[in-house]
């Protein structure tokens, strides 16, 4: 199962903060929890063969609504397993002999739909239920040839599944279930004139349920336009978006000095996975190249990236082959991976929401990570207002200054020798001493001496 701990507990027993809820608003009428035991056989022994043996909260509190078919908006933190809580009670209440699709799944990005299209196929097992990801940018014949044929849960973004369904490609009549993913970015200005019209193609009674981090009030006037008038709240994360496990920095800087000091920022903190967000496209490429020119192993994620090279450059982060990722907001919301342990935002967002979406790459699922803003001084009453609508302690940086980061990489050399002369065996070791004379010949000289640096800078990037 691809990303396993965003969507489930770990096998541990200890409690782990992350997945408790500072403080939880349930509706009214409230259902109790579901435990794992109530899981039906197949998905508990899909799970138990991936390690898993506990719900994470918002799905044991979701899962009870989906399967009473109650119109829900839930609210729950970046990371906090949202995919399986409506994923799990889909696939209980999918009847595999019914040929047609049952459930539409919308979502804003490609990728989300990819991440969840994949979820759906592993937590399926082999019961026959079959599923397809709708998104645009790649041809339209295999996706026509999925939806013609049997067919269950269709994920899609609301451009390329309009574009089916005009061509008389989509059968709505027997979906009963309607999921929104990041329902803030599907009821936004750009989706919402598409979300309307999938609306009124869908069967009037269906369940519709409906996740986010961030549920600002336009959010929930909105709803009601696509759920029934009983439609009722649910929050896991009212107080806090934020994980508790993230820390947040910034670093004063001019425009101008932004990509040195990006620089600097990944030479201090040797992050094994980072993720950098630009608000502007051209601002993607320029970074890119400036941090390639640098020696770093990155890639470039954005509109402008064609659609081969976007699934192989998220492929190859996954794998965890390429460490740093940047990117502007179109992967804020598709990539779903667990391992990214530094997010550095080039530019403060205009939507102070974007933040909590672009922070939540990080301190995924119990893990801890670090968010670094680099900001001007127009930028810094901007973060100032941020902290204060989502309750974050952002920490300001002190210059990074030439000396430091010397210091701090000479030590890392140093320890990272250290640890690969340990494994050495007195073989090893010995051969070693036949080199003391050439050390000391290559201290003495100038241009030796950049030799013997070459040597290191060499040994130090193949650990980084």
């Amino acid at each position: 199962m691809n990303e396993q701990n965003d969507n489930l507990e770990t096998k541990t027993d200890s409690i782990n903060p992350f997945m408790t809820p500072l403080k939880i608003i349930e509706p009214k009428n409230k259902l109790p929890d579901y435990t794992f035991e109530q899981l039906p056989d197949f998905q508990k022994q899909i799970l138990i063969a991936h390690g898993w043996k506990n719900l994470m909260p918002v799905q044991r509190k979701t899962i009870p609504y989906m399967l009473a078919a109650r119109d829900m908006l839930i609210q729950s933190k970046t990371g906090s397993g949202k995919t399986g809580a409506f994923v799990l009670p889909l696939l209980q209440v999918i009847e595999p002999s019914h040929p047609y699709p049952q459930a539409l799944i919308l979502v804003p990005t490609r990728e989300l739909a990819l991440q969840v299209q994949q979820e759906i196929e592993t937590l399926s097992g082999n019961r026959g239920i079959r599923s397809v990801a709708i998104f645009g940018g790649v041809p339209y014949e295999p996706q026509v040839a999925s939806l013609k044929n049997e067919l269950h849960i269709i994920v899609a973004t609301p451009g390329r599944l309009i574009d089916h369904a005009k061509k008389g490609n989509v059968d709505f009549l027997s979906i009963r279930d309607l999921i929104l993913d990041e329902a803030d970015e599907m009821l936004s200005m750009g989706f919402y004139p598409d979300m309307q019209k999938i609306r009124k193609l869908l069967p009037k009674e269906i369940a519709c349920t409906m996740f986010s981090a961030t549920i600002p009030q336009t959010v929930k006037s909105l709803a009601r336009e696509f759920q029934r008038p009983s439609a009722e709240f649910l929050s896991l994360s009212y107080d806090k978006v934020i994980a508790n496990n993230l820390t947040h920095r910034y670093y004063c800087c001019d425009v101008m000095e932004k990509d040195s000091l990006t620089v600097k920022i990944l030479e201090w903190e040797n992050p094994s996975s980072c993720m950098i967000f630009c608000n502007k496209k051209r601002d993607v490429s320029y970074l890119e190249q400036v941090l390639h020119n640098q020696g770093f192993n990155v890639a470039a994620l954005s509109g402008d990236v064609a659609q081969k090279q976007r699934e192989k450059t998220l492929e190859n982060f996954r794998k965890e082959k390429l460490n740093i990722l940047i990117c502007t907001d179109v992967a804020a919301r598709g990539i779903d991976v667990s391992h990214v342990t530094h997010v550095i935002i080039f530019d403060h967002p205009e939507d102070r929401e974007v933040y909590v979406h672009r922070s939540g790459r990080t301190a995924r699922a119990g893990k801890t990570g670090v968010a670094i803003s680099l900001i001007t001084p127009v930028e810094e009453i901007e973060i100032q207002k941020t902290a204060a609508d989502f309750g974050i302690h952002f920490e300001k940086m002190p210059p990074i200054t030439d000396e430091m980061l010397n210091e701090k990489i000479g030590m890392r050399l140093l320890e990272n020798l250290e640890q690969q002369k340990n494994l050495l065996g007195p073989l090893d070791r010995q051969r070693l001493s036949r080199y003391l004379p050439l050390v000391d010949n290559m201290v003495q000289d100038k241009y030796l001496k950049e030799s013997l640096c070459f040597l290191l800078d060499s040994f130090l990037k193949k650990r980084i």
